[in-house]
């Protein structure tokens, strides 16, 4: 029981509570990860096997670190089998392909991933006899993928449909429908609402894992959607044995279906449900948290908490008017290297502005001279936030400009062409019949190979395309007949690597210009990233691969041993923590958003976000706001965000400009 001796009062009465129901509701930076960690070792303790211990969680990198940390204090108590610790959609892959044929689905089953998708519905709108240039894909992805994330099936939908917009979106659903049929595939949605599906309909198979989950995890339950709770709630209606932990304050993602009813309703699902308030903040400093909890107390839809710490007080708030995002922009950019205490010659120097020569120290030579590792601080320690994707392009100009090593989180590697090439090349070659991938990579590298011919081949009229064409398609057909039976013989890795050489796409990305160098170095990391799947057969190895890069979210991106700063989207940031944080664009109207019709729930959820932002930060916070910025091409002229007069005066610290002196009258 020496585990129990480094949690706090309130994390141990969470951890050794072990029967029915528990609710813990943490704040940020309150351990809820460690609380459930612990949690998990005490139940093994205490007798539960860990096979019938479930967690789930929403990104692979905090699943990641959950079954690490959870492996690590296991290996304490010498256990062999361990937890089951996935995502929702990881566990929706697991249960499906362990039931394939009671889903009337194949137990290899493509997923597609949100491009894959996309593309899957702008050919559905083709077929149901419409131009995709009038009717937006992104628009009917996005109705569907709400639906299914409602529990609602195209059956439901359909039969509910009674104007010409539903009926139109029920002509697309069904043809979307049929081409994931055809594809062998299911999209995100699928994953859980089948799995839903399945579990209802099928009693014995329901029974099996509520035998085999006898207690359930649920991280950060706030941001479950319908889905997600009809889910948990059919997993855990015999034993009941259900830990949720979350945080009302920090549910952000309505916009994309998460229900904050789903937390707050939990003690009514569950009326003998127990409830633990972890409110002890490990992270930031009393400063930051004191303005947080000012910020989220005007919210009325919560559960009522206040964080403290016995951190240090710490420094204030630092606050940035700028005239605009250029000027905001290049105050971020000195402010890092002044943080870093990084080096910068004169000749550099002399290209900046005033105000940007007075924050570097000069010393000689400032872009050969290597950046010290024991420097004032790490570039890794530190995060650039904002509302809108748009607000990163002027923060990259001025870290391209000051030479800041940085990382754009939200690009995701798995969603590279070259990368999803090659992963094509390797599901063809276990799947002849896959339309989407054979149409990907059967004209790269370039074979002349057209859409008329195309078309001809998928509808069976081969023989109609001419003798040379038929030898081109002949010789496509033969280089994945090739790529399959060196699979059969060598691990994943070596065969990306065979993939390369035979298809002639390392020849021509080495031959060609420095995109194409990039491209292949994207490709030899996937060699790199494959090599954890070499222990499995080959086609095995291939569904898993895949299986990853569909189910890659952003946070999975970081690169967490490099040193450089991350510029992300506040939504993107949730769960990270960094010593020092940029919130930018303070402004009225983009944070927060200004909505058409604004409600309260969307003015409540945007204040959680800032909320969001601001604890993220361990030691410092700076906050900056623009005058004026240009937004689809037009300059408006702007007023601070509510957002800061919201936070005491005697908590912020004036950086630049006016502007203390101006909301604070």
């Amino acid at each position: 029981m020496d585990h129990l001796n480094e949690l706090n009062p309130a994390q141990r009465e969470a951890v050794l509570h072990k029967d029915g129901p528990l609710l813990i509701v943490a704040g940020a930076g309150a351990g809820k990860t460690k609380t459930i960690v612990h949690r998990i070792v005490n139940l093994i303790n205490e007798g539960v096997r860990p096979e019938n211990i479930l967690a789930i969680t929403f990104t692979n990198k905090a699943a990641s670190e959950m079954r690490e940390r959870a492996r690590s204090q296991l290996s304490i108590v010498n256990r062999q089998s361990f937890p089951f610790v996935s995502t929702f959609h990881s566990l929706g892959v697991n249960i499906l392909r362990e039931n394939a044929p009671l889903s009337g689905l194949s137990k290899n089953f493509k997923i597609m991933d949100d491009g894959d998708s996309k593309s899957l519905v702008r050919e559905a709108i083709k077929g149901a006899g419409y131009d995709p240039k009038q009717y937006d894909p992104g628009l009917f992805q996005n109705i569907i993928s709400k639906q299914k994330g409602e529990g609602v099936t195209f059956e439901e939908y359909a039969e509910g449909a009674s104007d010409f917009f539903s009926n139109l979106v029920a002509k697309i659903w069904e043809k979307y429908e049929e081409l994931l049929k055809r594809e062998k595939g299911l999209d995100f949605d699928d994953l859980l609402l089948k799995t839903v599906m399945l579990l209802k309909e099928n009693e014995a198979v329901r029974k099996s894992y509520q035998e085999r989950f006898k207690y359930i995890h649920v991280d950060e339950y706030q941001d479950t959607n319908e889905i997600q709770y009809r889910l948990t709630k059919l997993l855990a209606e015999n034993h009941k044995n259900i830990c949720v932990i979350g945080d009302s304050d920090q549910n952000v993602y309505g916009w994309r279906g998460a229900k904050i009813e789903n937390i707050l309703n939990f003690e009514k699902d569950y009326p003998e449900a127990k409830t633990v308030l972890l409110e002890e903040n490990y992270r930031s400093t009393q400063n930051i948290l004191s303005a947080a909890n000012e910020i989220i107390k005007k919210n009325e839809v919560r559960v009522e908490k206040n964080l403290y710490t016995k951190n240090k007080e710490g420094e204030k708030i630092g606050f940035y008017e700028a005239a605009d995002e250029a000027d905001e922009a290049e105050y971020v950019a000195t402010k890092i290297l002044e943080l870093v205490d990084a080096p910068a010659d004169s000749s550099f120097a002399g290209s900046l502005s005033p105000r940007a020569r007075g924050a570097l120290p000069l010393a000689p030579s400032r872009c050969e001279t290597p950046r010290k590792e024991e420097s004032a601080g790490a570039f890794s320690d530190i995060a650039i936030l904002y509302r809108a994707n748009f607000q990163s392009r002027i923060l990259e100009e001025a870290m391209l400009q000051y030479n800041i090593p940085y990382q754009v989180v939200g690009t995701k590697f798995f969603e590279r062409k070259e990368v999803k090439d090659i992963l094509s090349y390797l599901r063809s070659a276990i799947d002849r019949e896959s339309p989407s991938d054979i149409k990907r990579i059967i004209n790269f590298p370039a074979r002349g190979i057209g859409k008329v011919t195309l078309l001809k081949l998928f509808a069976g009229r081969r023989e109609e395309l001419p003798a040379k064409m038929q030898l081109q398609i002949i010789n496509f057909y033969n280089l994945l007949e090739k790529i399959a039976g060196f699979l059969e013989q060598n691990n994943l890795s070596e065969t990306i690597k065979f993939i390369l050489r035979e298809s002639r796409i390392e020849k021509i990305l080495k031959d060609g210009g420095d995109d194409d160098l990039e491209r292949l170095e994207n490709i030899k990391e996937l060699v790199t990233l494959s090599k954890k799947f070499d222990h499995l057969a080959g086609e095995e190895a291939v569904i898993k691969i895949s299986e990853e890069a569909a189910l890659m979210s952003d946070q999975d991106e970081i690169k967490e041993k490099e040193n450089v700063v991350r510029l992300m989207t506040v939504h993107a940031a949730k769960g990270l923590e960094f010593e020092k944080v940029f919130i930018t664009g303070l402004e009225q109207g983009l944070f927060p958003h200004d909505r058409l019709g604004e409600k309260r729930e969307d003015q409540e959820e945007e204040r959680r976000l800032f909320y969001v932002a601001l604890t993220r930060a361990e030691k410092k916070l700076y906050l900056s706001y623009a005058a004026s910025r240009t937004i689809f091409g037009k300059r408006q002229y702007n007023v601070p965000s509510e957002f800061i007069t919201d936070i005491p005066e005697d908590l912020i610290e004036k950086e630049g400009g006016n502007i203390l002196k101006t909301i604070y009258v």
